[in-house]
């Protein structure tokens, strides 16, 4: 049960990895249209959350099932997904009221999309190689 509920962990983190650099194309789609960057960043909100919650749901049963202890491993993923979240929420409340129809505040806004999603792709990806690495031994998070 325990390998089952690690590997639907560990797919949702690669489907969200894929997410987040299909995500970096949102500015480029929309640049032409300001409040359909609006809607697409509203889309893109929702979806990163709800990924984000369907990992650490089964992170959070795979590590009760498992009956692994509260190492810094399991507090790395805590913290990473909290600022994850934070992240996002501040993001979209950014464009949400910014006012997009003025060319210069649009394209400041899609400079920020681009440079926060890439610091969301390397936190789970330092995370994911953390991980590996703490598996094939190399380091010890317990």
């Amino acid at each position: 049960m325990i390998e089952e509920m690690i590997l639907y962990h560990s797919v949702i983190i690669k489907a969200f990895l894929g997410f987040l650099v299909g995500g970096l194309l949102i500015p480029v789609m929309t640049a032409k249209n300001p409040l359909g960057f609006r809607k697409a960043s509203f889309i893109y909100t929702m979806i990163f959350q709800g990924l984000t919650t369907m990992i650490a749901f089964t992170g959070l049963i795979a590590m009760v099932k498992g009956e692994v202890g509260m190492g810094l491993g399991i507090i790395l993923m805590i913290i990473i997904w909290a600022i994850l979240m934070y992240i996002e929420i501040r993001k979209y409340k950014l464009i949400k009221v910014a006012n997009l129809q003025e060319p210069t505040k649009h394209q400041l806004l899609k400079g920020a999309f681009i440079k926060i999603s890439l610091i969301n792709i390397l936190l789970v990806t330092m995370m994911v190689v953390l991980k590996i690495a703490e598996v094939k031994g190399a380091i010890s998070l317990s």
